[in-house]
């Protein structure tokens, strides 16, 4: 079942969320359902806080080539446990921030650890495109956006921006 996505500015986008300690059928439920949601906006990751949830949960699927098989990913409690040195830069978005884009400077290389939704550990490396995503669908987790990463005056212009579409969205469904 897809899903609304939260808009920025919104307070649940800012807090921290709890570990998940019990996997339940419902997390479960809300793991494929965001993974809906994802691909009908379209994105290549979402995070709980999202759509409203604040638990420590991402999905993601960065397989973008066309005919190549996607490779959804739902991760409980994910954690980076190593990061390289190394920096890239990709230019970031994100669902709950549309239409905005800007270069964000993050590790390269990341070692992730989390739970899948048979309760089962994991650990993978990361690179390319899956290690930003990944480093960014976390961040949500911990309260932190990509225009975080941005100098104040941008950040401050996108959320001008966001609150505007925001109220012109609300006066649209009245």
């Amino acid at each position: 079942m897809k899903r609304p996505i939260l808009l920025h500015p919104d307070p649940r986008l800012k807090k921290l969320c709890a570990p998940v300690t019990d996997m339940t059928d419902e997390l479960r439920s809300l793991g494929d359902d965001m993974l809906a949601t994802m691909y009908d906006a379209p994105g290549i990751g979402l995070a709980a806080p999202q759509v409203g949830v604040l638990e420590r949960l991402i999905v993601l699927d960065c397989v973008k080539a066309e005919g190549e098989a996607p490779r959804p990913m739902i991760m409980f409690n994910p954690e980076i446990i190593a990061a390289s040195d190394e920096t890239n830069v990709y230019e970031e978005g994100c669902l709950s921030i549309p239409e905005h884009f800007a270069d964000v400077t993050r590790p390269a290389e990341v070692q992730v650890r989390w739970i899948d939704r048979d309760g089962k550990e994991h650990t993978q490396e990361m690179d390319g495109l899956w290690a930003t995503c990944v480093q960014h669908e976390i961040d949500h987790l911990d309260g932190k956006l990509f225009i975080d990463y941005l100098k104040p005056l941008r950040r401050q212009m996108i959320t001008r921006k966001m609150t505007k579409l925001k109220r012109e969205l609300a006066r649209d469904k009245s």
